[in-house]
């Protein structure tokens, strides 16, 4: 053999090692990050005119990227080029958005506040679970959608629904359909509060808390709790807080329960793994922030970057969702969101009634 056709040899051999395969892959999702990236800064930008025009963002980024995305999808005839990236923003890049908001909280807190109101907030959330399971039931929606709506109603709104969805194997026209939702009827609780609870002649403190106790979104927690007043807005922020943190559990049982479903439907299973790495991922950031382990220079920048992902992972969603399928089951699902959430805040405002 030549020493040229020797070296050519070696060259090919060496070009088709996995080691070469990484930067075709990145070229491959490329362009879909891309479009999903464009997308989140769109949304970005369309908050701040949302704020200058009408002094609050009613809709967040994380919404206006899964509107965003829906039009997108509607408008336009997206080439195939796009999936692979778009797949990867909605799912991988998910996973670590979620491993990251764990450190945006602190059992320090929590502690600190007192047994009192983490017992309010574990009894509120499990009551809204039961109760939002019960009413998905009676309506008759489908077993994943009323998991995601009661998730999503009882802790955190669209960051436990996109939490638990892959846990339960839901589907993505589900998702988006009960972000739709939700997203709706959280904006109703927002805007409804202000306007209910002055007649109802609670503390500062009882307002503050209902309003952890039911809106979706700290930002949102705020809006609704500041015009009550400091203690208001100080109290409805540990309270949504210490709903987040539940986040980790629920998905924890979850996990464990598709886990032992799956084991009993698939019999050549032998090995699977019963946690998601991203909610061990969440409650390892949690402790490591508990515990003053990530530098407080550091804590700025990991929450920026998680609000991209997030919001990425969003817009990625809404380009996957056909809108027409979404309203097919608009029905049950808009009725089941509606009664959860009126069950949550007639819940919340019983149980502030008692205790203070």
């Amino acid at each position: 053999m030549s020493p040229a056709r020797e070296i050519i040899m070696h060259i090919s051999c060496f070009r088709n090692r996995p080691a070469f395969r990484l930067p075709e892959i990145l070229v491959t999702k490329f362009p879909g990050i891309a479009l999903c990236a464009s997308t989140a800064l769109l949304a970005f930008e369309a908050e701040k005119i949302e704020r200058a025009f009408l002094q609050k963002s009613w809709l967040e980024m994380l919404n206006l990227a899964l509107v965003i995305g829906i039009c997108l999808r509607m408008v336009s005839s997206r080439s195939r080029v796009f999936d692979p990236g778009i797949r990867f923003c909605s799912k991988s890049l998910l996973d670590v958005a979620i491993v990251l908001l764990g450190t945006g909280f602190s059992m320090t807190g929590i502690v600190s506040a007192g047994p009192g109101i983490l017992v309010c907030v574990l009894s509120i959330v499990a009551f809204s679970l039961a109760l939002t399971i019960l009413i998905g039931r009676l309506t008759g929606l489908s077993h994943s959608q009323t998991l995601l709506v009661a998730c999503g109603n009882s802790i955190c709104g669209n960051s436990a629904i996109m939490a638990v969805a892959p846990v339960i194997h839901a589907r993505e026209e589900d998702i988006g359909a009960t972000l739709a939702f939700t997203a709706t009827g959280g904006l109703a609780i927002v805007l409804g509060l202000p306007l209910l609870l002055p007649f109802l002649h609670l503390s500062d403190i009882a307002e503050g808390s209902v309003a952890g106790l039911t809106v979706y979104a700290v930002p949102q927690v705020m809006a609704a709790a500041s015009p009550f007043g400091t203690a208001a807005l100080h109290t409805g922020t540990l309270v949504k807080l210490m709903r987040v943190l539940t986040l980790g559990p629920v998905c924890i049982v979850l996990s464990l329960l598709y886990a032992r479903k799956n084991r009993q439907t698939e019999t050549h299973q032998t090995s699977r793994r019963l946690i998601p790495w991203y909610i061990t991922g969440f409650l390892l950031m949690i402790t490591c922030r508990s515990f003053n382990i990530i530098p407080e220079a550091l804590l700025p920048v990991l929450n920026t970057l998680a609000t991209t992902l997030t919001v990425m992972a969003m817009a990625a969603l809404g380009m996957s969702i056909d809108i027409r399928s979404v309203f097919k089951a608009s029905g049950p699902l808009m009725l089941t969101v509606a009664l959860s959430l009126a069950g949550l805040v007639s819940a919340s405002l019983a149980l502030m009634k008692i205790v203070t």
